[in-house]
């Protein structure tokens, strides 16, 4: 398929992506990450439980459940690759988030 137009300014904007030091870090870490299988299985676990309790949950506790879940994380959480690794994540994340909500605003999408 050929690109033209649009797409030619897409691809700009992912290579913009990729040279910022959010998504550097984001790669950095999770490539030291993947270097231990089950440790990765563990943090894919809590992200994922994670995920849905802060997507599913219509519970008025929902904190307090966001903190149960942590305390059962907390010997993985107080690892310092996890850690490092889902700090860079959710750098990269809020970064993607606001350049969204930046292009979102600038198209009067409402």
């Amino acid at each position: 398929m050929k690109k033209h137009g649009i797409y030619h300014s897409a691809d700009a904007y992912i290579d913009a992506i990729k040279n910022t030091k959010e998504y550097r870090e984001y790669e950095i870490q999770k490539e030291k990450v993947k270097r231990f299988p089950e440790l990765k299985a563990r943090i894919d676990e809590y992200r994922l439980k994670n995920y849905e309790l802060q997507n599913e949950s219509m519970s008025s506790n929902l904190m307090e459940e966001l903190e149960r879940l942590q305390d059962q994380y907390k010997d993985l959480l107080d690892t310092p690759l996890v850690s490092d690794f889902l700090q860079a994540e959710l750098d990269f994340c809020r970064m993607m988030q606001n350049v969204n909500i930046y292009i979102t605003d600038a198209l009067n999408f409402e």
